[in-house]
């Protein structure tokens, strides 16, 4: 519905422009889907946080992966969490920060959130995703430790705002 430069009631929008209207926003959504992912900072009791190495990417990098369709992004880190490390929060994972991913692409955000509560079942890896999982004082992260990865156990560690760009 339009409304009328008079503050009259709206009128409704023609069919024609509903129909482009919608083609385009389809149009927009098939160029320019967003994708979204999560990542977790897990601090065991110690202060050391939980990392993983893939068996497809170099390095070491938080735990997480993508939303899946219909999913929530905090139901998606929670169900990561389990796959990659066998981690079960005991309370509802914080919120740290929502970052864009400039190198998967401009329409990539990255959801990154706090653990510091949980419990963690033995472990399955390695397997065909991840090679080696394990806790690192946060002055002794593995050398191949991603730069992304060692800003947000900066920011998560020191109380630093979180950055806008992953």
């Amino acid at each position: 519905m339009e409304s009328s430069p008079s503050g009259s009631p709206p009128t409704p929008m023609p069919a024609s422009r509903r129909l482009l209207v919608r083609l385009l926003h389809g149009w927009g959504r098939l160029t320019r889907g967003m994708t979204l992912g999560v990542r977790a900072v897990v601090i065991n009791e110690d202060g050391a946080v939980l990392l993983l190495r893939h068996t497809y990417v170099p390095g070491w990098h938080l735990p997480g992966g993508a939303v899946d369709p219909g999913e929530t992004i905090e139901a998606a880190v929670i169900r990561e969490l389990f796959e990659e490390t066998a981690v079960i929060p005991a309370a509802p994972p914080r919120l740290h920060g929502l970052m864009l991913n400039l190198h998967l692409g401009a329409r990539d955000h990255v959801a990154v959130y706090v653990v510091d509560c949980f419990t963690q079942a033995p472990p399955r890896v390695p397997n065909r995703e991840i090679a080696e999982i394990g806790f690192f004082p946060p002055g002794a992260l593995p050398e191949a430790t991603s730069p992304a990865t060692r800003r947000r156990i900066v920011e998560v560690l020191t109380g630093a705002p979180a950055a806008a760009l992953w």
